[in-house]
């Protein structure tokens, strides 16, 4: 393009209207990249480019916007109220110039419903920082969460999809994009498991983010931990029985629910589980359970018929039960659920014992559900 001349000027005095003016604008805009102009030529178009975006006219704005968006010489002022603009300005900016910082972005994230537009061309930038797209996941508009879940040079840290999934984990238009993401933390895949269809599951497996038996285990561990839900940590001891008599009716009573209560500190329908299977009392059951002695336990435990590559860990978590007690204070189940499982585990690893693999999935799932133990106290 050639540079501006004095008949441009003339024209731009003779005849202001609104047509030169974009006319110039797009001439000016054009060239402002171009290598061979000097500091002082670009210091004069960095002058007009001040006085245009402020021009009354949107085409005026808009053809600077556009041939602005990609330029690495954009001054950072006019860059910023070229994007502060309406959207016919701001999206070309907004979606491609490199000027604007975090900071930038974030601001204008944060101004609210009115700027859905203008958070969707955010969330479609080359690249987006996690700082963005967590201001964008804060915002918490759907249509902009699938534009920037579904953008590969989008980086999204595990919080903020944790958050995404608290708030829209039940949309197909938000799972889609997470299970088609590169990378998907382990802890998210897992949690995915248990929100989509099987057709969105055999997805998960297919593109590596969890193997299949881990799925498997994942879903099992999800209806199991739901059935030990249904008690209360006040439950009574009927309400046990009569839960733990059902299960057994539809053969629902396995030894990887039970192992699962005991692990959640449930020792009662541990007891009443162990008992059923057993076909003894309740009463007797607790008697062998708690036993001091080496043979109670084993004995009840082998005539419940349950899986011999569990008994170290059974021994393990009714150690820890027997030794303590839960204090009533916040997250107190969490605490011991999590000495529970940091001795099962510990136990199978000084013994030597081959455990199942399904069952150390579960074990370390729990872990990596349960806070840490830092913050327990």
């Amino acid at each position: 393009m050639a540079p501006i001349t004095k008949k441009d000027v003339a024209k731009l005095i003779n005849d202001p209207s609104a047509s030169n003016r974009a006319e110039t604008a797009e001439k000016i805009s054009k060239q402002f990249s171009d290598e061979e102009l000097s500091e002082n030529e670009r210091a004069l178009a960095e002058d007009i480019f001040r006085i245009m975006i402020r021009d009354a006219e949107v085409r005026v704005r808009k053809a600077l916007a556009r041939n602005l968006k990609q330029t690495p010489l954009l001054p950072h002022d006019v860059a910023v109220t070229l994007a502060r603009d309406v959207d016919a300005v701001a999206l070309p900016i907004l979606q491609f110039s490199e000027i604007l910082s975090d900071s930038d972005l974030v601001d204008i994230i944060g101004e609210g419903p009115d700027s859905i537009e203008k958070q969707r061309a955010i969330a479609t930038r080359g690249t987006v920082s996690e700082v963005v797209s967590s201001a964008l996941v804060q915002a918490g508009n759907e249509d902009v969460l699938v534009d920037l879940i579904g953008n590969d040079g989008a980086e999204i840290s595990e919080q903020s999809l944790q958050k995404v999934l608290d708030d829209f984990g039940t949309s197909e238009r938000i799972q889609k994009p997470i299970i088609s993401r590169n990378h998907l933390p382990i802890t998210i895949a897992e949690r995915m498991v248990t929100l989509v269809s099987d057709r969105l599951r055999s997805e998960i497996v297919a593109r590596g983010h969890l193997p299949e038996g881990i799925v498997n285990a994942v879903m099992t561990q999800s209806q199991e931990s739901a059935t030990i839900g249904l008690l209360g940590d006040d439950s009574e001891s009927r309400d046990v029985e009569i839960l733990v008599e059902h299960l057994h009716t539809n053969n629902r009573l396995t030894g990887g629910l039970i192992l699962r209560a005991l692990c959640m500190g449930d020792i009662s329908f541990f007891e009443a589980g162990v008992a059923r299977r057993a076909s003894v009392s309740l009463i007797n059951s607790r008697i062998l359970i708690h036993d001091s002695g080496l043979y109670g336990l084993q004995a009840i435990y082998n005539k419940a018929d349950m899986p011999a590559s569990f008994f170290p860990g059974v021994r393990a978590a009714l150690e820890v039960a027997h030794e303590t007690d839960m204090d009533g204070r916040e997250k107190d189940r969490e605490r011991y659920s999590r000495r529970m499982i940091e001795r099962i585990l510990t136990q199978y690893g000084d013994l030597g014992v081959e455990f199942d693999s399904a069952d150390v999935d579960y074990l370390m799932g729990r872990m990596l559900q349960l806070p840490s133990e830092n913050s327990l106290h």
